[in-house]
């Protein structure tokens, strides 16, 4: 049986959206998908993938995920989405449609949150990520976070354009991930 998706046509994209997409790969928790619709909503996301066993909104049988809603607070009907089982076909997929792929992760090659539109911004030779004559960005994003414990795959590192980490400055290594989504969507949509 397909598993229902929300679909645009089926809740419209509010007109304070940015050009952002999120890839939630392999998350455990229901509550931390919530805590994402509710997010994505706040800042304008486009779309989320839910790939690989992260938990959807809607299971196979058409029942709503309790844990999911409550979090949520019914973005999960608002924000569209869809779900796949691998990631790598979806990259290859956003990257043919013009999307840069970020990566949030801590990695030896990662650059700080709070650089990473400088950092794309040069690298494109541009002098602003808003380039278009009505001042639009040119730039559309994808982040993918990935799984409570072990963060994202080497393999899918791989992939990605940049790979961006939030500083720690305490004894604890990381964020939990939905407050690190957070935070990078609200960095990211500083160019909309």
């Amino acid at each position: 049986m397909k598993i229902p998706q929300n679909k645009p046509k089926d809740n419209p994209i509010p007109s304070r959206t940015s050009q952002i997409t999120l890839i939630a790969l392999d998350i455990r928790s229901s509550e931390n998908v919530g805590s994402f619709f509710r997010t994505a909503d706040a800042v304008g996301v486009e779309h989320i993938y839910l790939v690989g066993y992260t938990p959807n909104p809607i299971d196979k049988f058409g029942k709503a995920d309790g844990k999911i809603a409550k979090t949520a607070l019914g973005a999960e009907k608002t924000i569209p989405y869809s779900k796949h089982k691998t990631i790598t076909p979806l990259l290859k997929k956003l990257k043919k449609d013009g999307f840069t792929i970020l990566a949030l992760e801590q990695a030896p090659n990662s650059v700080d949150y709070k650089n990473i539109l400088n950092v794309i911004t040069r690298e494109r030779g541009k002098t602003s990520l808003k380039q278009t004559e009505q001042g639009e960005s040119f730039l559309k994003l994808v982040l993918i976070v990935g799984n409570e414990v072990v963060g994202i795959q080497k393999s899918v590192l791989k992939q990605v354009d940049y790979v961006m980490e939030i500083p720690m400055r305490g004894m604890k290594e990381s964020l939990n991930v939905s407050v690190a989504t957070g935070v990078a969507l609200y960095e990211l949509t500083r160019i909309w």
